[in-house]
């Protein structure tokens, strides 16, 4: 895995601190696991994204989109969404909508902005979905 310039720091997350040291196109380190596919964190656990129940969307965006359909992991006071290196992720409007409603702070950034600013969270604070690639 080629590393990016990221600093090994701690992360912190919903569930405690973990450690995010390798981000690059495809693939993303996490407490020294690397992940070639999206990644939701939820409560300091980390699972694959799945994209399943958006795929309907995709048609509209030759991207499957992130959508309230997914299971996003919306028990934090703040949810960063990477949308990847290029940023390219689309992330459906009923997400914000949802966001708004349930008073979730919602940063949507680039992937490498997300894991800065998941490592400037406060602790207990902050959940996430990463998308790795475009």
């Amino acid at each position: 895995m080629e590393k990016a310039a990221l600093l090994p720091m701690p992360v912190a997350t919903a569930g405690g601190e973990m450690k995010i040291d390798g981000f690059s196109f495809g693939s993303v380190r996490i407490d020294g696991t690397v992940y070639e596919d999206d990644v939701v964190i939820d409560s300091g656990e980390v699972r694959k994204r799945d994209k399943k129940p958006s795929r309907k969307f995709r048609g509209g965006f030759g991207h499957t989109p992130l959508s309230v359909e997914e299971d996003i992991p919306w028990n934090c006071s703040r949810l960063v969404i990477g949308t990847g290196v290029d940023g390219k992720l689309p992330v459906l409007p009923e997400v914000r909508r949802e966001a708004e409603q349930r008073k979730v702070e919602l940063l949507v950034v680039p992937t490498a902005r997300a894991i800065e600013e998941l490592q400037q969270a406060r602790p207990g604070t902050t959940n996430a979905v990463l998308h790795i690639t475009c």
